[in-house]
């Protein structure tokens, strides 16, 4: 068999290479390596055309229907984590292209919800800009202890959370569509109805999955029901909640503000308000970019291509 080519998309700190041991496949695939994002389907078909084979990141390169069938050549989609719902399983199989996923680690995510709540809470960006401008104390920071966390979602990620609030002395409070009572006690947390969550909590934190149901889950009404100290701490997916209603509560100070990895459009646009609203504490989905975990992405793709070239 001739070498196959593979793509290696959406690497934007260029370190898919040095994450696994890719020499591997040295003589059995041409690998290339593509650094910048492209997001319209028909450019997305003319960079993927020549590849027999497609690496792709999470959710960054969705490969539709659209795509997929426009693609003739393509044989292997190998993405990183268990599951990708960016991909469309179905038009794959009736193509006949194989289907592989990774394993994965929520610790980066975890790690990363606590240090934005943090870093809001305690005031760290304007604290960190006054520094590097010459200038001492401009904010005040407030506590955890005896704070009410409201966590929206309390699967791994959100239990997680739970027992790391309760470490810092918090009241816990969670609920969910199918989380009951006795489920949260399980985890640390007291059940709350869906509005008493948005309307006691200090810090709301959202650990949903994104799906028909949950899409716009916190919308206009949960973000009106706030108290305007109240942060909104976001790191599962943008859509869960409504971008224009939570645009329009930061820009009316209506909560204290918000903390962002995950957006409604991925790269955010340059022009986007979340960049520059002052209320606002961003991240560019960074929740799961760490080095253990991209190794883990790599090292299995790189298995997974090996499989597909040498089936049983």
């Amino acid at each position: 068999m001739s070498a196959v080519n593979v793509a290696v998309l959406d690497d934007y700190q260029g370190v898919a290479l040095a994450c696994a041991d890719w020499s591997q496949l040295d003589g059995r695939a041409n690998i290339r390596i593509f650094r910048d994002h492209v997001a319209e389907p028909d450019a997305v078909v003319a960079r993927l055309e020549p590849f027999d084979v497609v690496c792709v990141m999470r959710e960054r390169t969705p490969l539709t229907r659209e795509i997929i069938e426009r693609l003739p050549r393509l044989r292997l989609i190998a993405s990183t984590g268990a599951v990708n719902a960016s991909i469309d399983l179905e038009a794959a199989r009736e193509r006949g292209i194989t289907v592989a996923h990774t394993g994965y680690t929520s610790h980066g995510a975890i790690e990363l919800t606590w240090a934005l709540i943090l870093a809001a809470v305690r005031q760290i960006p304007a604290e960190a800009a006054s520094m590097r401008a010459g200038g001492w104390q401009v904010a005040l920071g407030g506590d955890l202890t005896r704070r009410t966390l409201g966590i929206l979602g309390l699967g791994r990620i959100g239990t997680a959370s739970a027992r790391i609030a309760g470490a810092f002395g918090m009241d816990v409070i969670a609920w969910s569509p199918n989380l009951t009572a006795e489920k949260a006690a399980a985890a640390g947390a007291r059940y709350v109805g869906k509005d008493e969550l948005f309307r006691s909590a200090d810090i709301v934190t959202v650990h949903l999955v994104l799906g028909k149901r949950s899409r716009g889950i916190v919308g206009a009404a949960e973000l009106a029901s706030m108290k305007p100290d109240t942060w909104l701490v976001n790191t599962s997916r943008g859509p869960l909640v409504d971008e224009d209603a939570l645009i329009a509560a930061l820009r009316e100070k209506r909560i204290a503000g918000a903390a962002l990895d995950v957006f409604a459009t991925e790269p955010l646009p340059p022009d986007h308000p979340f960049r520059t609203l002052p209320n606002v504490l961003a991240t560019s989905h960074i929740g799961f970019v760490t080095r253990e975990t991209y190794e883990i992405f790599y090292r299995d793709t790189v298995k997974n291509i090996l499989a597909w070239l040498t089936p049983a």
